[in-house]
């Protein structure tokens, strides 16, 4: 028998050929413990994905309870279960009027799909909009509604009437036209390096849309589950959306997506045709369980307001000459270095001192720091300091 690493180049398809083949003995807190017996603080958080960290007790006791109750038993939208039921609920009075149903789902790229087939329907048009550089998902769909040509080409054709404008760019609002079905945003830029919405650009967007009769939808996949401070960024930005896009922390890493609209336009996916989105395992009891849990500790304790102080933290520590800048807010931060090469070698040596970062998709001069949201002081101290001494022993 192969060793692991050997089995799972082996055996486990790949999208890359420079995966690294880290081999996780387990997770707990801020840090993942690898076979080589060494701890390594994470900073990346399963992309995202772990908002509570690894481990989490109540997360763990909520999927435990509810796997000793049952796991599946119909698919979406038969029958009435207690957790998903009261996840539904706890979304919908944690988030602003108008977003007054949940559609659950399996992930992210599946809330976009299901997003932008609903304004569609909503709306009997066709064109959706889009932002350059904008990253949604893999699969064909919001596949099309990613801004990268790059990653797109070789599985051309997609979707048909898909229009690309500039982010912050508010002379490119009038291209939004009584044609436009939706237009679907990030609300912090991902894969692009972690830009934020500037000069009230939300709201203008929303006005146009407004102006227009398009549905405005909100990509908050990365944001979300109080990254930055709040549940979800938009809040930050006085301006709610039509079709709210959820996923990646929503359950502290299971895998999970959903998406929020108004009843009204929520409704429209009940009739011609019927059945307007379907999936089997959307709104798994399990999974509803740690997302249930998650937001009710999100409810109970300061995590969320304590997210300002920890990012001026990080802010503080990551002073250093060979970083030109960091982009994001919250904790969702990008340190811009030199290059792209730098910055693949920057995250190299950080993982042999023991702290996992990864470079964003589009921008690779960006380093990533998206660590678990209740990631103490002396990790995030001790995480900049190794970042900073590569720093200093790397040239550029």
């Amino acid at each position: 028998m192969e060793n692991l690493k050997e089995g799972f180049f082996k055996y486990q398809a790949q999208t890359t050929n420079f995966a690294s083949g880290f081999e996780v003995d387990y997770a707990k807190g801020s840090y993942i413990y690898g076979k080589d017996g060494k701890a390594y603080l994470d900073f990346v958080a399963g992309v995202s994905v772990n908002t509570l960290g690894h481990s989490h007790p109540r997360i763990n006791q909520a999927i435990i309870d509810q796997v000793n109750k049952y796991m599946h038993v119909a698919v979406y939208g038969e029958y009435a279960q207690e957790k998903p039921v009261a996840l539904c609920k706890k979304l919908v009075d944690m988030t602003p009027d108008g977003l007054d149903q949940v559609y659950l789902v399996n992930s992210g790229t599946e809330a976009i799909e299901a997003s932008l087939k609903l304004a569609k329907r909503a709306t009997g048009r066709q064109e959706i909009i889009s932002f350059r550089n904008a990253y949604h998902g893999n699969t064909h769909g919001s596949l099309s509604v990613s801004g990268d040509e790059r990653k797109k080409a070789a599985f051309r054709p997609l979707l048909p009437e898909v229009y690309f404008i500039e982010f912050n760019n508010e002379d490119d609002l009038q291209r939004i036209t009584t044609k436009t079905a939706g237009v679907i945003v990030e609300t912090i830029r991902g894969a692009s390096g972690f830009r934020v919405p500037l000069n009230d650009y939300l709201k203008k967007l929303k006005t146009r849309c407004e102006e227009v009769g398009a549905k405005l939808i909100f990509d908050e996949i990365q944001p979300g589950f109080g990254r930055t401070g709040k549940l979800f960024a938009f809040e930050h930005y006085g301006v709610t959306p039509d079709i709210l896009a959820i996923g990646k922390g929503m359950a502290s890493g299971l895998p999970v997506g959903a998406f929020m609209a108004s009843n009204e336009v929520m409704s429209t996916l009940k009739e011609n045709p019927h059945l307007g989105h379907i999936t089997t395992f959307g709104g798994n009891p399990v999974i509803a369980a740690a997302a249930l849990a998650l937001l009710e500790e999100l409810e109970e304790t300061n995590l969320m307001q304590d997210i300002d102080r920890k990012e001026a933290l990080f802010r503080e520590h990551l002073k250093h000459p060979k970083i030109k800048t960091i982009h994001g807010r919250g904790l969702m931060l990008a340190p811009e270095l030199s290059s792209p090469e730098y910055t693949l070698r920057v995250q190299a040596e950080c993982m042999k001192r023991g702290l996992i970062l990864f470079f964003l998709m589009y921008s690779i001069e960006n380093l990533r720091i998206t660590p678990p949201i209740n990631i103490s002081d002396e990790d995030i101290i001790k995480g900049c300091n190794i970042l900073k001494g590569v720093l200093d022993d790397l040239e550029e």
